[in-house]
């Protein structure tokens, strides 16, 4: 994938990379419908932050690998504004074109496969029955046949470290361990554009144009606007612990559920 570094010439362009744009192919995209501003049916913002950006064609990812023992190769690696992770065109033996994940690692001209018995090589999809421990993988799923839901970001790895009886143990991104159906395919390697989390955007128009909105402290708003609110000058929070706008604890509070079906699946929680 082309990535396009600026000259130094203003403080905005120092240090700032862009991916360079690619087009997607038309049989693979669709418009989509997106809601302005984070509001719901009565126009009340309901999420925050959220507000104009740049319109976007949706990519159909290939997230359920179905292609069963057909190989196919990488054609291109393009830019998706849906994600952070770059995705790659595929062209399969039998005609077939799609797109999936990029894997760390992969370029042009590789030939990838999915099903049973397949190489433990990076890009390939298989059970997690056939691979070996210690395995890094990415694009997990969850409940067999659904496609793939964990470990989807840029630079996302899950390992494999276990597997007894009809389940197998990982160890996701988020360190949190927990058990899978040994049945359920996965993706080899690490997801491509690692670098995405340090990356520079430089100005806050390019914050504008994927969609967000600024962000403000609740100490600098009125009282009515935020429980931080309110004071004279550079006043505290006034509260033993930071609170969010409705007046729940945040910074480190727990937001899961404390009885959600998955967490008889869930050996040890995240970090």
């Amino acid at each position: 994938m082309a990535r396009h570094f600026y000259k130094t010439s203003t403080p905005s362009t120092r240090n700032v990379a862009v991916d360079r744009k690619s087009n997607p192919r038309n049989h693979l995209i669709y418009g989509q419908h997106r809601c302005g501003k984070g509001r719901n049916a009565r126009g009340i913002i309901t999420a925050r932050h959220r507000g104009g950006g740049h319109k976007r064609l949706y990519r159909k990812i290939d997230f359920r690998r179905n292609e069963k023992d057909i190989s196919g190769r990488i054609v291109t690696i393009e830019y998706d504004p849906n994600r952070n992770a770059y995705i790659c065109l595929i062209h399969y033996g039998g005609g077939e074109k799609r797109y999936i994940l990029h894997p760390r690692g992969a370029i042009i001209g590789d030939t990838i496969v999915s099903g049973t018995g397949v190489p433990i090589s990076m890009g390939n999809a298989l059970p997690l029955s056939d691979m070996p421990l210690g395995t890094a993988i990415h694009n997990i799923e969850i409940t067999l046949g659904k496609g793939g839901q964990c470990a989807r970001a840029a630079g996302a790895v899950a390992k494999l470290i276990a597997k007894e009886g009809k389940s197998a143990t990982l160890r996701l991104p988020s360190g949190e361990v927990r058990l899978i159906s040994k049945n359920c395919l996965a993706t080899v390697g690490q997801v491509g554009n690692a670098e995405a989390k340090v990356k520079k955007l430089g100005r806050a128009g390019s914050k504008c144009w994927l969609g967000k909105r600024p962000v403000v402290r609740g100490g600098v708003m009125n009282p009515v606007d935020h429980p931080h609110g309110g004071g004279e000058g550079r006043a505290p929070i006034g509260r033993k612990k930071p609170v969010t706008p409705w007046g729940y604890p945040t910074l480190g509070r727990r937001t899961r559920k404390r009885k959600k079906h998955s967490d008889t699946l869930i050996l040890r929680r995240r970090k």
